[in-house]
């Protein structure tokens, strides 16, 4: 197993957040986090890079990480690709990807020659400042801004947020890529076609805790919780 999450617990000041959330990532799979807004989805991922302070237990192959920093959590294989984006806008695309680097000028699987070739607009904006970019120009910069760090596993919060269609399935496509390099993901989305598409397995969450774990065959057979956890 890659990553267990067991009985995790998360907080902001006096709300509690996350009630015992159980879920399993293993090696090279798609697992998607889905649900309403609200629900939780995001706070698991940020208490499993240390961005928030994690109660229970996550381990990463076989190594407790809660509470550990969130630098630290990174250095371990974990890649995070946050809903808002956080491109560094004053500096060009080159710059922003050479900053996802672990270390200057050392390349893991991902190169710059890589993901301009899954993303040739980035390619023709390489030397542009990464602020003019449209917004799924930058969404695409930040995931893969994170690919170069080489991490074993990337946990993608709402990627296809805000997007045109045409880059949703572009986003689709990269995510498949990814994994398909060998890279685990855990994706936080709200978009059910991408999630069924490309996931080999899905977690419903509802209130803080996992109300539904399954196939996506499960979930397109199981109407009730479509209904009552994910529908608006």
């Amino acid at each position: 197993m890659m990553l267990e999450v067991r009985d995790l617990h998360a907080y902001y000041g006096q709300s509690h957040i996350l009630h015992g959330v159980n879920l399993d990532v293993n090696e090279g799979e798609i697992v998607s986090l889905l649900g309403r807004n609200g629900v939780g989805r995001s706070t698991t991922c940020k208490a499993i890079m240390g961005l928030v302070p994690p109660h229970g237990s996550v381990r990463y192959r076989g190594r407790e990480i809660a509470g550990l920093r969130a630098d630290l959590v990174a250095r371990s294989g974990l890649g995070y690709v946050p809903e808002d984006r956080q491109i560094f806008p004053t500096l060009t695309v080159r710059q922003n990807l050479e900053l996802g680097l672990k270390r200057a000028g050392k390349f893991g699987r991902w190169t710059f020659d890589d993901v301009f070739q899954l993303f040739p607009n980035l390619a023709e904006r390489q030397y542009t400042s990464a602020g003019v970019l449209s917004g799924g120009e930058q969404q695409m910069l930040t995931m893969c801004r994170t690919l170069m760090g080489d991490p074993d596993l990337i946990l993608i919060d709402e990627p296809t947020e805000g997007l045109a269609p045409l880059l949703v399935e572009q986003v689709g496509t990269l995510l498949a890529e990814i994994a398909g390099r060998g890279v685990a993901i855990l994706l936080v989305e709200q978009k059910l076609t991408i999630a069924l598409r490309i996931s080999r397995r899905l977690y419903v969450m509802g209130h803080g805790r996992i109300v539904f774990e399954g196939t996506p065959q499960d979930l397109a057979a199981n109407a009730d919780v479509r209904r009552e956890w994910l529908e608006v």
